[in-house]
């Protein structure tokens, strides 16, 4: 292995553009060597923001460059699996873009050769380093709202028509709709906060006529002592909260989304100390008392960083300390996505096993 760890991105879309390649960039340890895309505007902007990447017309240019450590899948979610295979027989590293797989038997098989080619496998299930998760996964561990009785957290949107050019996310094609994509978000965050539930009830559907995949979805996850409700759909004006917990001590509700996405989405390069910051206009309310002390009003959110991630993921490839998102997290995440579409099919809550 170089000095740095020589990285190759297969893929340009959103993923690529926003959440990996320039974070790969700015983090000290790594370099980006090669991105995959035969789009014209992508290479463009590709040639334009990192001149001295090479631009490869697939994912095989990447995976058999001998000196390509770690490889970046970002391609649909139908091609997870195949990539993230063959780059493990390759010998690399590998990042695989959230969902996982599309299915529990994909995630096991990428997790046996993984350890088989003593390599580091993981999922980019990055909404653990934004600042509303970070700020709830706090509030949860000093036990400030006491006993959790209920949860709720949306990722809703709203777009009536169908995205131009017949995004693959909307096709009929395993792996496609809303609950695959922004769903895995939600499960993970809750299976992050509390650990694998003892049930699933769940509804997903299409709320829109043309589509042809899943546009909403209601699903529940059954803990002994409280529900976590995880909500999205596409016809969503009024966004519901970000995340609502009730406890026996208090209460807190949050609305917006962290501002990362955004942020890098408009140009900005993820730097400086401030990155990753929310303004005081979305931080979440709390009601609250706590040995006594009452709390009421805004709670500053904690800082996102989605640095955080490729941080991490580079002291892990050095063996210098444990991987934060692991493979088998992921899996877990895929398991509880099956049983969500057995119950949604078979209209039941289906027990976790």
């Amino acid at each position: 292995m170089s000095t740095n760890i020589r990285t190759g991105i297969i893929g340009y879309g959103l993923s690529g553009r926003v959440f990996h390649a320039p974070f790969i960039d700015v983090v000290e340890g790594y370099e980006l060597t090669k991105i995959s895309t035969t789009k014209p505007k992508s290479i463009a902007l590709i040639e334009e923001r990192y001149p001295v990447t090479a631009i490869v017309p697939d994912g095989k240019s990447i995976i058999d460059d001998p000196e390509i450590d770690l490889v970046i899948v970002t391609s649909p979610n139908t091609d997870h699996f195949r990539w993230a295979r063959e780059a493990l027989l390759a010998g690399k590293h590998v990042v695989v873009e959230k969902p996982f797989t599309v299915n529990v038997a994909e995630a096991d098989e990428l997790i046996e050769l993984a350890a088989r080619q003593k390599k580091i496998l993981t999922v980019y299930h990055n909404r653990r380093f934004t600042s509303d998760t970070r700020t709830v996964k706090k509030l949860l561990d000093s036990g400030l709202l006491g006993e959790i009785v209920d949860y709720e957290t949306h990722f809703d949107r709203y777009r009536t028509d169908p995205r131009p050019n017949g995004a693959w996310r909307e096709q009929p094609l395993p792996g496609s709709g809303i609950f695959y994509d922004l769903g895995a978000h939600l499960v993970d965050q809750a299976l992050w906060f509390f650990g694998m539930p003892t049930a699933v009830t769940a509804e997903i559907n299409s709320q829109r006529a043309w589509a042809k995949a899943d546009d909403h979805f209601d699903v529940r996850l059954h803990y002994p002592s409280f529900t976590a409700t995880l909500k999205s759909g596409m016809i969503c004006r009024i966004p519901g909260p970000t995340f609502l917990l009730h406890g026996t001590n208090g209460s807190y509700v949050k609305y917006g989304l962290d501002v990362q996405e955004a942020t890098v989405d408009g140009g900005a390069i993820p730097q400086g100390k401030d990155w990753g910051r929310e303004p005081e206009s979305i931080w979440g309310s709390i009601d609250a008392e706590y040995k006594g002390v009452k709390i009421k009003g805004k709670l500053e959110s904690e800082q996102g960083d989605y640095r955080d991630y490729f941080i991490n993921l580079r002291d892990a490839i050095l063996g210098k300390t444990e991987i934060a998102v692991k493979a088998e997290e992921a899996r877990n995440v895929m398991h509880i996505i099956e049983l969500a579409f057995q119950s949604s099919k078979e209209k039941k809550t289906i027990a976790v096993k």
